[in-house]
């Protein structure tokens, strides 16, 4: 099938690979000139595993191609729309420029019958007006069909979760339309992938749904995380004990500094704002309370660390421990390490970051920071370690070479991710999160 995927991010460069992967002719389309180049090498533009590879397969096989222009999209009988949709600069609801730039620039080319597909994540009641707009604009007209199918990609698991996903949703408006996608996600469908089929706006709830869910899950165990610390309780066993309660299982009861990257943060918040618009304000305050508990970890992690080293943080050589927003990518995008560093670097500290992968990306966003590729070189002369992404680098750093290296042997875990009783043992003053 001829397919077209407008909007090459994270999401629309793991979906072209997979669509081709799957055997489809696809067209990956953007506007920026320097991913279309890396794209069209067969190189992804971000780190995702096995993303490359599937990358270089679809290229050299032809079933790949890549495209500045919006016309390469033309003959496409499924377009796949995965644009971003960012927070507002001045609200906390989705912006939609992208997309209605897209509609707008997509309409006119639209002379066969086609389905137009939304993959990103959108307030509930967008798909309606698209579809409205598209076949008021299309010279096609009423055989424009608009669909809507959800993506749930974990980073660092982009690929895994596009090729053998745990669920496949459409929201569609008709049968035509879900015969379509059936013909498209073929492989998978026959490979027993469960399918939800359901109305556009159940289909436009469920990624962000999901995310508020998961959201609300970890700002509750930073909450318990607070209380133990103030009872002097551990919660890493606090959230051993309620995983293996069979109603509530352990995913996403990592406690710590909290979540952030660019999907959970912005989409609990423009889902709040839409909820609000339909007069559902009420009951946000609790999404609003998630979203408070969450940022003020990273608060809470200023503190700790002011308390390990001392109030006041002027002069101090603090080296951070991470600058993505989570282990396995080179995101940095509202990642909370990242915000902890700066805050701190405020504070007067000399601040020195490493991450085994996302240092050019902090760098081009915070270069007021000072980087350090080398771990141990980053850890010379510290007055304190900040651990602030979970990386498994750093779960197994010696404790006893590295006092041999800092100013003081102190160390605050904001991720739980070091063993803290070994790192005692080894002579270093030990502040975490929860504990």
């Amino acid at each position: 099938m001829r397919v077209s995927v407008l909007g090459t991010g994270y999401l629309g460069a793991t979906h072209a690979a997979c669509l081709a992967a799957w055997g489809h002719q696809v067209v990956g389309v953007d506007p920026d000139e320097d991913r279309i180049g890396t794209l069209a090498t067969g190189r992804a533009p971000f780190r995702e595993p096995g993303l490359d590879d599937l990358l270089r397969e679809g290229v050299s096989s032809g079933r790949l191609i890549f495209d500045t222009a919006l016309d390469a999209a033309r003959d496409a009988e499924v377009h796949f729309v995965c644009v971003g949709t960012p927070q507002c600069a001045d609200n906390h609801a989705a912006d939609l420029t992208a997309l209605w730039r897209l509609v707008d620039d997509l309409a006119p080319m639209l002379d066969s019958p086609c389905v137009v597909v939304g993959k990103s994540t959108v307030p509930v009641g967008t798909a309606s007006r698209v579809g409205d707009r598209l076949r008021g604009r299309a010279p096609a007209g009423g055989d424009v069909e608009v669909a809507w199918n959800p993506e749930f990609l974990r980073e660092g698991c982009a690929v895994q979760d596009s090729l053998c996903p745990d669920r496949l949703v459409l929201g569609v408006e008709n049968d035509a339309a879900q015969l379509r996608l059936r013909e498209v996600y073929a492989g998978m469908l026959a490979d027993g992938v469960p399918l939800v089929v359901t109305d556009l706006a159940t289909a436009e709830l469920a990624k962000v749904a999901a995310n508020t869910m998961l959201a609300a899950r970890i700002s509750l165990v930073n909450l318990l995380a607070e209380v133990c610390e103030a009872a002097g309780a551990d919660v890493a066993d606090l959230a051993t004990v309620l995983g293996f309660d069979e109603r509530i299982g352990s995913s996403f009861l990592s406690p710590g500094l909290g979540f952030g990257g660019g999907c959970l943060p912005k989409d609990i918040r423009a889902f709040a704002a839409r909820a609000e618009e339909l007069g559902v304000s009420r009951s946000t305050d609790l999404v609003h309370a998630v979203d408070a508990v969450n940022m003020r970890q990273r608060s809470r992690a200023v503190q700790k660390t002011r308390d390990l080293v001392g109030s006041d943080l002027r002069g101090a050589r603090l080296c951070v421990l991470g600058a993505a927003f989570k282990a396995g990518s080179d995101d940095v995008r509202d990642s909370p390490a990242l915000d902890v560093a700066t805050r701190l670097h405020g504070a007067g500290a000399d601040v020195v970051v490493h991450d085994p992968l996302a240092l050019p990306n902090a760098e081009r966003a915070h270069p007021e920071l000072s980087y350090e590729a080398d771990v141990t070189r980053a850890c010379t002369d510290a007055d304190a370690l900040v651990v602030l992404t979970d990386w498994d680098d750093y779960a197994a750093l010696d404790p006893v070479a590295l006092s041999q290296v800092v100013r003081h042997a102190r160390v605050m875990d904001g991720r739980l991710a070091i063993d803290a009783e070994k790192w005692r043992a080894a002579g270093w003053d030990v502040r975490a999160m929860g504990r």
